[in-house]
């Protein structure tokens, strides 16, 4: 029976089978992350009761992260990138048990709490290590699953499904926190990072590209990433973007002090504003399956991160819960659209054998933003204030907008499709 996968069917990319599983894996793996990260920094600051130690949650995953994905991406360009998957989603399973260890009665009582403290970080950085590795190989293992002319409808489902994942994980990270407690969510945790990696078997090996030029040694190897990225002017800016805005404007890191300390809606609450941002995401990125943002490129990108910086201002000042998440949402709505473009860049203009590299370089750009923007939101909260950084961080993201908007003039020409 021949199927419909033209270009034109909304479901093109999810009829094949091994994007299925990709992107099941992707929605399950974020899931789970988010439900031990939101648990965890909820667990964390009632302990220290300390923006700050939200804030270094971030850091202790973004340093070994940016140290080792760049290696992480040459590697990816060289070995079998479903292999590097299932070795990485191992080391995560094992710090996540390591957790669980940390937190039962009998070890707890006999550490301080700073040397408790010190182990959950050191597990933290564990986590981050493999991550380096995870980013690269599943980035540039996703255009080798569909053709080129579905490049476009599959990063908006890898999207929508990551979106999902990021809807569903903190959602139910406060219900199962309540629920159960947080040792019983850890084996929650422990059991979906299990099933993670059947979905990964599933996958069948990809060839790793072939390519004619000489052998490289690693330090040029990786430098060839880096060029590739700086002299393509597209790539350059979206990723630029994406790490001024999340890096100054982020406030996924502090939002249990929002939960705790000025709306007052404790772990459930919590969970609801962590999961308003993808409820946004996921329903731009439905509509965005039909009519997809890059027509104009580069002005719906421009127009969303301004969107983003516009949004999180308002939200910092609000004291209405409903209004709160209603921002969230919004912020998550514009961040998708600009996902879904660099997405796309993203798997168009680097070359097959380099894809793994450039990815590398993406990853350091967002975990960047992500990661030590958590280590920002937390240090600037502690010296301004929570609601005065959050502020100042929105206005910043507007200021980065304006100065790409003088200097990529030229880009609002590009088609991607």
């Amino acid at each position: 029976m021949v199927t419909d996968s033209s270009p034109t069917d909304t479901y093109a990319s999810l009829r094949i089978p091994d994007f299925r599983y990709f992107v099941m894996n992707s929605f399950l793996m974020t899931v789970t992350l988010l439900i031990q990260e939101v648990i965890l920094g909820y667990e964390l600051y009632k302990i220290t009761h300390d923006p700050l130690a939200l804030g270094l949650v971030g850091l202790a995953e973004a340093l070994p992260f940016i140290a080792i994905s760049l290696f992480g991406g040459h590697l990816a360009d060289r070995r079998d990138k479903k292999r590097i998957l299932q070795w990485s989603s191992l080391v995560i399973l094992f710090g996540s048990v390591i957790l669980y260890l940390v937190f039962q009665p009998s070890v707890v009582a006999g550490l301080s709490q700073t040397a408790r403290l010190a182990t959950i970080y050191g597990v933290l950085m564990l986590i981050g290590t493999a991550k380096g590795f995870y980013s690269p190989a599943s980035s540039s293992l996703k255009p080798f699953l569909v053709p080129r002319e579905l490049y476009t409808n599959s990063a908006t489902w890898s999207s929508s499904f990551w979106q999902a994942g990021a809807i569903v994980g903190p959602g139910v990270a406060g219900f199962i926190y309540n629920w159960v407690g947080f040792d019983n969510t850890l084996i929650v945790v422990i059991g979906l990072f299990a099933i993670c990696l059947v979905l990964i078997s599933f996958i069948k090996p990809k060839p790793v590209p072939v390519t004619n030029a000489p052998a490289q040694r690693l330090t040029e190897s990786l430098k060839e990433g880096f060029r590739f990225v700086f002299k393509t002017q597209i790539v350059l800016y979206a990723i630029s973007l994406d790490l001024f805005s999340v890096l100054f404007g982020g406030v996924v890191a502090i939002l249990p002090v929002f939960a705790e300390d000025i709306l007052k809606v404790g772990a459930e609450g919590l969970g609801f504003l962590r999961a308003a941002p993808s409820v946004g995401a996921l329903l731009t990125m439905a509509f965005m399956t039909k009519y997809p943002p890059t027509h104009n490129a580069w002005r719906n990108m421009l127009l969303a991160v301004a969107g983003f910086g516009v949004t999180t201002i308002i939200f910092s000042v609000s004291t209405n819960f409903y209004l709160s998440l209603v921002m969230l949402a919004l912020t998550g709505a514009f961040d998708s659209v600009s996902v879904i473009i660099r997405q796309t860049i993203l798997q168009i203009f680097p070359p097959d054998h380099m894809r793994g590299r450039v990815a590398a370089v993406n990853g350091i750009f967002v975990s960047s933003s992500n990661e030590i923007g958590a280590f920002e939101s937390g240090l600037m909260a502690r010296l301004l204030g929570t609601v005065p950084s959050v502020a100042l961080g929105g206005v910043v993201t507007l200021a980065v907008v304006t100065y790409v908007y003088a200097k990529s003039k030229e880009l609002f020409a590009v088609r991607l499709g």
